[in-house]
């Protein structure tokens, strides 16, 4: 059983007013993470598919660097969606779009060059061969979380292109105006969250943000809180060490759910994504016990 730590309250942040979202800096998000691929690689056993994903951030950070800017969504449309605590990126509107298209399009042709194995380059040509139409089906299904398993390597190319066009349309909304919409909800699309992690930032310490699987976007949440059902009681935290562990499990008693916290509070390194896979160790010893997993992440599918 994975060594079980008691909430610490004396740690929780007193600062009364963090911002409620941080946008994504895309190209700069994407660097950022293929860098911690590549140093996470080097001690890993999961080496080879972290160095993959290294590379496959890389390309996304060159994608979101180089692609034209995306159309902003009409004021009308993001001023419809706060008054109704709804998320201005509306998934299905998403997974259609022809800008979506496009830059999995580009980003499925710049993957080529990616160093793979064979698995990994047959999964390439059929994401290629799918087209629009399935390149649709398979982002309405990571935006829903639903993922078949058997279905995992072809969409993870789709997933890389949706993050690329996600992040950037979320980096063109004003993030003071966006609302809560939902537990466990990005107020920017509504997308699932992979992580959440415990930050330090400008004159707030030790505050909780919740980290977008899909648009990269994070929003505050309350430091010790289910993100799968809200509820504040019966919230435990599991972990591979003892207490001096930067990555642990947060376990609901409640729904019986668990989501992955990172406290860059005490490694400023750990990288919502990166580190989530590297730490596949804490999901295998999860997958033991009575709690399901709620963290999303399409790199982690299958596993």
């Amino acid at each position: 059983m994975p060594a079980e730590i008691a909430p610490d309250p004396s740690r929780i942040g007193v600062i009364a007013d963090p911002p409620f979202a941080i946008p994504p800096d895309p190209a700069a998000l994407f660097a950022r993470r293929a860098t911690r691929l590549a140093f996470l690689a080097k001690s890993s056993r999961l080496g080879p598919y972290l160095s993959f994903l290294s590379e496959l951030a890389g390309t996304q950070a060159k994608l979101a660097a180089a692609l034209p800017a995306p159309a902003p969504l009409p004021a009308e449309q993001v001023a419809r969606a706060r008054a109704a605590g709804l998320p201005p990126i509306e998934g299905a509107a998403l997974a259609r779009s022809g800008d979506l298209a496009t830059t999995i399009s580009a980003f499925l042709d710049a993957a080529g060059a990616i160093p793979k194995p064979e698995p990994a380059r047959a999964a390439l040509d059929l994401a290629r061969a799918a087209g629009r139409g399935e390149w649709e089906r398979m982002a309405l299904n990571l935006i829903a979380a639903t993922v078949p398993a058997e279905e995992a390597a072809v969409h993870l190319y789709v997933a890389a292109g949706l993050q690329i066009h996600a992040a950037r349309l979320a980096a063109t909304l004003d993030a003071k105006r966006l609302v809560p919409v939902g537990t466990g909800a990005c107020p920017c699309c509504g997308g699932r969250p992979a992580v959440s992690l415990v930050m330090a930032l400008p004159k707030v310490e030790g505050v909780r943000y919740a980290a977008c699987a899909t648009c990269q976007t994070l929003w505050n949440e309350v430091r010790v809180k289910c993100l799968a059902c809200g509820s504040t009681k019966g919230i435990g935290y599991r972990s591979l060490d003892a207490e001096g562990s930067v990555i642990k499990a947060e376990v609901c008693d409640s729904c019986h759910s668990w989501v992955k916290t990172l406290y860059q509070t005490k490694d400023a390194g750990l990288e919502q994504i990166a580190d989530d896979v590297a730490s596949l160790g804490l999901d295998a010893l999860m997958g033991g016990t009575d709690w399901r997993r709620a963290g999303f992440d399409p790199f982690l599918i299958g596993y």
